[in-house]
């Protein structure tokens, strides 16, 4: 068997190699010195001696080396993770542990995943609470969100918020920061645009998924159904569409959320009169569902998409 110093010798030559360095005897001594002098070696050596040996650490030295090279360096051998020395039996082992910096940008990324955006803008995924406007016109709504926030925290059957108010005031953009902080929290969000998904309704029947579909909007933990009243509808997709996705939402009481430029008097009459008929049993039937899932808030304002 060779020496355990042999083989710290070619680790280090190998290492020294990749680096552009000679290696002499002089110049290993010169990395021992400087490995044993570094801080948190130092520190690591201190905390444990009672479980080392000059034996097992001299053993241990391509750990050590290791260690110091990577700490500090850019080119790491597994990107966005740190090194961190732990006693492995009588030797010193070396492991990799996520930054704090891959460990935010992990958990950002497992956020987004949980939000599905449908027939709404990529951005939307990007906005913050904390970085919208406090003006006064849009404190109460913002108070709310944070208010079901702070319920949904410990009951994931909170009551939602219907957004009312004119164009532009951000009554899209309060949802799309709520929906960002839901998924941070660890629920699932999908958030969509009632126009466009009303009008694509049709995509679904040539390969039968408009039940998965429906299903799926059913029973998400968070829904935001975003420009409702602005769709065009029939008896169909309001009643065999929108209606069972209520209703199932309203029974097992999940948090949805809606935004309009209708309060919900007039979204209800919105609802009575579709393409083919006018029924103000069925519309009065729908917005039952509606006002049980959310609490009206009116968003006031300047519409903030003109300049």
């Amino acid at each position: 068997m060779r020496a355990i110093g042999d083989m710290l010798s070619d680790a280090a030559k190998a290492a020294a190699a990749k680096n552009g360095q000679d290696f002499s005897a002089e110049s290993f001594e010169k990395m021992k010195k400087q490995v044993f002098a570094d801080p948190d070696v130092r520190a690591f050596l201190t905390a444990h001696q009672d479980q080392l040996t000059k034996e097992s650490v001299d053993a241990s030295f391509a750990s050590l080396y290791e260690y110091c090279r990577q700490k500090d360096s850019h080119d790491k051998v597994i990107s966005g993770y740190l090194p961190q020395l732990f006693m492995e039996g009588p030797l010193i082992g070396i492991r990799y542990q996520a930054s704090q910096d891959k460990q935010r940008r992990d958990k950002e990324a497992a956020a987004k995943r949980r939000i599905e955006l449908i027939d709404l803008p990529e951005k939307l995924r990007r906005v913050k609470l904390a970085d919208l406007d406090m003006a006064d016109d849009r404190k109460q709504a913002l108070f709310e969100v944070g208010a079901f926030l702070q319920a949904y925290q410990s009951n994931p059957h909170a009551k939602g918020l219907y957004l009312s108010g004119d164009f532009g005031v951000g009554k899209t953009y309060i949802l799309a920061g709520l929906a960002n902080r839901v998924a941070e929290m660890g629920g699932r969000v999908i958030f969509l645009h009632m126009p466009t998904f009303i009008a694509g309704l049709s995509s679904h029947f040539g390969d039968n998924s408009l039940q998965t579909e429906i299903q799926r909007l059913a029973a998400c933990d968070v829904l935001i159904l975003d420009d409702i009243g602005a769709e065009t509808l029939s008896p169909w997709s309001r009643d065999d569409v929108l209606g069972v996705i209520l209703q199932a939402r309203m029974d097992n009481d999940l948090p949805t959320f809606f935004s309009s430029n209708f309060d919900m008097k007039t979204l209800e009459s919105h609802f009575s009169a579709t393409k083919n008929a006018d029924d103000p049993v069925k519309a009065a039937r729908l917005m039952q569902r509606v006002r049980y899932l959310a609490k009206e808030v009116v968003v006031y304002g300047n519409n903030r998409r003109l300049p």
